[in-house]
């Protein structure tokens, strides 16, 4: 909706002078700054200057578009001459004039956000320039025009010396901030030139640290692989001596005896355990871990797991139970390291839950992952402490700490296991209400070193037309990710305006999905940079938010236009067409 404010006739000289002055005003009482009034007034004198000169008459309009902010104050400049015969060639910048046609049009299009320009030969032309009103402004109501268009009839129209004196005060402002500016720049290229040259001392310095910081990591993970293995023997060989004197095998041992060599064998085993996981930290650091996948049904696995965990339950109040598995379902991974960490998960759960169930689990995600839970109805974990339960050897203090002992790196491990089978571990955990564990892992793992498509396939990650998704939420971006599943693009994301800046420079996308409000960020203005830039407004813009705000959008040069949620065929035939209409495709 478009709320008119002014319209001005241009039929000689003096009404050239007085559109700047009107631009100025109105530009003004929208609350517009003073360098952004200087702008709105030389556009718009500029194309007036046009109107006069080529077609001898036309008119100015001035209005202001949209209910909600922002809004938009829209100029459109008009007249009923001949016709611009070389619209194209004078947009692109190259048209030779001897009069200087086309140079106002060029400038007028740099000052403002949106600039759209239609002539035809004998139909005239019409300009049409858009800016967005600064985000303080007050939002533009009909009360509040009707105030605007009674104090620019009471303003005077002296377009002579007031606005010679006015165009004499910009130009001498200008010179001020260009001078200044120069001093600021001349200042700031002598401190770049100090930090430079303290930038270049600090890089030997931090090169110098981290060759340190290798070599004692390097040394770390070599003590505890040597000494884990140094300690593996006696341990076993207490284990196994305890267990002959509980065998009897020596004769007879008294109550007492017998309770004591039971507290030798706890507790070599879980310095064993301690061992163990010390052994694969060091070797996972070392990057000397072994992946060894091979193919199994999760419901075997389950019930080998069920198997070898029930004797874990001590407590007859706590229940193990595990999940009906999707029937077939199939995963192509390390069995062994995935059951490492199911037994850490499932270990923990009965160790921290009095009461209740552990529940074990496993289903597809969206995302084309296999999700392994385990979820219990234990003590649960404080927000503030579920990063610390990741840390090597940190644990958190409640009241079964002291009863139940662990080493405090079960978890951290793994953590490391996942990501070494291309997957991650969650949490999700609060206080007294119990907490969920979950491995997310690719259905197949893949090797790095391999490729992801077949030996007679491209690599998937390099294959597809790029399209710049600007989304900060994930679960919708990997919506995207697999409505692109099969399709002759790709999905390239970017969770932040500014992450869709460097994504645009390192490749061009043939096509941007652009959410509207990125964690509380006002994408509007992107949207109208975009648009505006020589170099990126062919690209075709595709909105898809919540907010169905369709009007604003096409105004300042959208696409296409969805509210959430958009189907896939929908989107991907919305593609198709704007990048076929692209001149790149064309060409």
């Amino acid at each position: 909706m478009s709320f008119r404010i002014l319209t001005l006739a241009i039929h000689s000289e003096l009404d050239v002078v007085a559109s700047r002055q009107r631009a100025r005003q109105v530009a003004s009482l929208c609350g517009f700054g003073m360098q952004d009034q200087a702008r709105l007034a030389t556009a718009v004198s500029e194309l007036a200057r046009n109107v006069y000169n080529y077609a001898g008459s036309g008119r100015a309009e001035f209005s202001i578009e949209g209910e909600t902010s922002p809004q938009l104050l829209v100029i459109r400049i008009e007249d009923k001459g001949r016709g611009i015969a070389n619209l194209d060639l004078v947009l692109s910048g190259r048209y030779q004039s001897p009069t200087g046609m086309g140079l106002g049009i060029i400038g007028a299009r740099r000052l403002v956000d949106q600039f759209d320009i239609q002539s035809a030969p004998g139909m005239g032309t019409t300009i049409t320039l858009k800016k967005l009103l600064p985000a303080d402004a007050p939002r533009m109501t009909n009360s509040l025009l009707g105030d605007i268009g009674s104090r620019l009839a009471s303003l005077p129209v002296d377009v002579t010396l007031a606005e010679v004196q006015q165009q004499n005060r910009e130009l001498l402002g200008t010179l001020a901030e260009l001078k200044t500016r120069q001093e600021e720049l001349m200042q700031l290229t002598r401190e770049l030139e100090d930090t430079n040259r303290g930038v270049v001392a600090l890089y030997a310095e931090l090169d110098e640290k981290a060759d340190h910081l290798r070599r004692a990591d390097e040394m770390k993970s070599r003590f505890l692989s040597n000494m884990s293995h140094e300690f593996r023997t006696p341990l076993s060989s207490i284990r196994a001596l305890s267990r002959l004197l509980l065998e009897r095998v020596d004769g007879d041992l008294t109550p007492e005896q017998e309770k004591q060599v039971r507290f030798i064998l706890k507790g070599a085993e879980s310095l064993s355990e301690l061992v163990d996981d010390l052994l694969d930290l060091a070797k996972i650091e070392a990057g000397k871990i072994e992946i060894r996948p091979v193919e199994f049904e999760v419901d075997d696995l389950f019930s080998a797991l069920r198997g070898m965990l029930r004797p874990l339950l001590v407590a007859t109040t706590v229940e193990l139970v595990f999940d009906p598995v999707e029937p077939g379902l199939v995963m192509y991974t390390d069995e062994a390291k995935l059951s490492q960490i199911l037994r850490n998960f499932i270990s923990n759960a009965l160790k921290f839950t009095e009461a209740g169930e552990v529940r074990i689990s496993a289903r597809r995600t969206r995302d084309g992952l296999v999700a392994f839970s385990v979820r219990d109805t234990g003590v649960g974990i404080a927000a503030e402490h579920q990063q610390l339960v990741f840390e090597e050897f940190s644990q958190v203090e409640n009241r079964l700490q002291r009863r139940v002992k662990g080493t405090g790196l079960g978890l951290p491990l793994c953590r490391k296991l996942a990501g070494l089978l291309g997957g991650r571990v969650e949490l999700v955990s609060s206080l007294g209400a119990g907490s969920t564990f979950t491995a997310l892992l690719p259905q197949q793992y893949r090797d790095g070193d391999e490729p992801a498509a077949l030996p007679d396939e491209e690599p998937r990650t390099e294959r597809g037309i790029p399209v710049l998704v600007v989304e900060d939420d994930k679960g919708t971006a990997q919506l995207y990710k697999r409505y692109f599943a099969d399709s002759p693009y790709r999905a390239v994301l970017a969770r932040s305006v500014y992450e869709a800046e460097q994504m645009w420079q390192t490749a061009a996308p043939a096509a941007v999905l652009l959410d509207l409000y990125l964690n509380g960020e006002d994408s509007w203005r992107w949207l109208a940079r975009v648009k505006n830039s020589e170099q990126r407004r062919e690209v075709p813009v595709i909105i898809v938010s919540e907010v169905a705000d369709q009007e604003k959008g096409f105004a300042l040069g959208a696409d296409a236009y969805f509210v959430k949620p958009v189907a896939r065929e929908e989107l991907l035939a919305a593609i198709d067409r704007l990048v076929a209409a692209t001149p790149e495709s064309k060409g």
